[in-house]
């Protein structure tokens, strides 16, 4: 694999070792639209797991990614656009993808649809693929492979999960309360 060490990413977040991270243009920060906490489970012969603080701005067709340790040291950042998803982790020049698709994979040795997660994230199922509602007592969804669990949405948890596809992937978030307004 060229470029971005899966393990060497993995560990960074496990060490708490700070990474320097650089975005595909310059522009002042602006506000998240979610931040919180995710963890993702790999199932299958090489089980692995990783977890990171995360801020989530923008949407499907332009937008970025940050993670960071629990102490605040960024791992990466992510930007994107329509045409491409650059990723730095200061590991040499960012990286180009074609797609968000191709660049979760290449972080995580599986494709994470951050494209839905936008939609996910507000407790919907995103527009761009038919759904299904999931059978009771389970509160949520099923799209894309994924089933969106949403009993715990009011409490800002979130757990989204592909069973059908080997290897099996789970993706727990927990968002932090919106900042009430002044």
């Amino acid at each position: 694999m060229s470029g971005i060490s899966r393990r060497r990413l993995t560990l960074a977040a496990l060490q708490g070792t700070p990474l320097l991270v650089a975005g595909c243009a310059t522009r002042p920060p602006q506000p998240a639209d979610f931040r919180g906490r995710m963890a993702l489970r790999i199932e299958g012969d090489a089980q692995r797991s990783f977890s990171a603080d995360f801020e989530l701005q923008g949407g499907p067709d332009s937008g970025r990614l940050v993670l960071s340790t629990a102490l605040g040291l960024q791992l990466a950042e992510a930007r994107w656009s329509r045409f491409a998803a650059v990723l730095d982790t200061g590991n040499g020049s960012p990286q180009s993808f074609t797609d968000l698709e191709s660049m979760t994979h290449e972080i995580f040795g599986e494709s994470v649809p951050v494209s839905a997660l936008f939609d996910w994230l507000r407790g919907r199922p995103w527009p761009k693929a038919s759904n299904h509602p999931l059978p009771a007592p389970e509160t949520g969804f099923s799209q894309i492979g994924w089933s969106v669990l949403l009993d715990r949405f009011q409490d800002g948890q979130i757990v989204a999960r592909r069973d059908r596809v080997t290897p099996a992937l789970s993706l727990r978030i927990r968002l932090d309360p919106a900042p009430s307004p002044a």
